[in-house]
Parts: C-alpha cells; sequence; structure tokens
C-alpha cells in the first residue's frame, strides 16, 4: 500500500536535477535497495554454478526458496514503485538500476529460476492433452495460511 505513494517525495524534488550535465540517476528507496543488494548476492551464491538456459530446481519450503521469494517480492515493490512515478522519475530509477546492473542480475535470476516445463499442477478438473494449463495461462493464488 506503501509503495505507490513514495515517488511523490521524489516528485517534489525532481526540479533540482535538471542543472547538471551528466547523465542523472535517482535510486529508488533506499532501504529497498539495500535489502534487494544483499538478496543479489546471496542469490548469486545459490545460483553461480547454474548457467543461463538451464535450471535450478529449488524445494519448496527451504531456505534457498524463502530466499528466492524474498527476492521476488522486493522485485515486486519496486515494480509497483515503478508504476506510480511518473515517466520522468521513471527515467531516474531506471538509469540507477542500469548502473548497478540490477535488472541484469533479475534477468540472470529469472532464466535459471524458470522451470523448463512450466506445467501447472495444481487442482484442476478433467483436462485433456490439448488443453495442458501452465503457469502462463493459470491465475495463481498465493494464500498465506
Amino acid at each position: 500500500r506503501l509503495m505507490p505513494e513514495l515517488p511523490k517525495f521524489d516528485d517534489e524534488d525532481l526540479k533540482s536535477y535538471g542543472d547538471e550535465e551528466e547523465e542523472l540517476a535517482l535510486s529508488p528507496p533506499a532501504a529497498l535497495m539495500s535489502i534487494l543488494a544483499t538478496q543479489e548476492l546471496l542469490l548469486e551464491n545459490i545460483l553461480e554454478c547454474i548457467p543461463v538456459g538451464e535450471f535450478a530446481v529449488i524445494q519448496p519450503l527451504s531456505d534457498e526458496f524463502c530466499l528466492v521469494l524474498g527476492y521476488l517480492l522486493t522485485w515486486k515493490l519496486t515494480l509497483a514503485f515503478f508504476k506510480a512515478a511518473s515517466s520522468q522519475l521513471r527515467v531516474l530509477y531506471s538509469q540507477y538500476l542500469r548502473r548497478t546492473k540490477s535488472l541484469n542480475k533479475l534477468l540472470y535470476h529469472l532464466f535459471r529460476l524458470m522451470p523448463e516445463n512450466p506445467v501447472f499442477s495444481g487442482p484442476t478438473s478433467e483436462v485433456s492433452n490439448k488443453d495442458t494449463k501452465t503457469f502462463f495461462t493459470e491465475e495463481l493464488h498465493l494464500d498465506v495460511k
């Protein structure tokens, strides 16, 4: 709920960024970026031996699973923050992510975490082989119990 409200504070300070000639960058919330940097290092240690194109098998409810989930949820917050920002602020934030290579790291991690066959194994009614459900065709419900 809070993330969409935060860009308003940077919007007020946006006028002071226009005077310099060098390429400008503005960090998204420092606390969020600090957590993201820590998670990137930990995730890199977990996935270091897996090349891009192959996929890692992460066991549910393991420590690695919790770390990966936390990393992806942190990116979800970051994207909610970006969505609420004005286009001028998005440019500055994206420059920051480009400099820190955070977006590149996200893509490397995603391509090593994505399953080879994303078949949805949740509760389904009688489904023929032609209508195989995947994680890309079905809505995923993440209810905390």
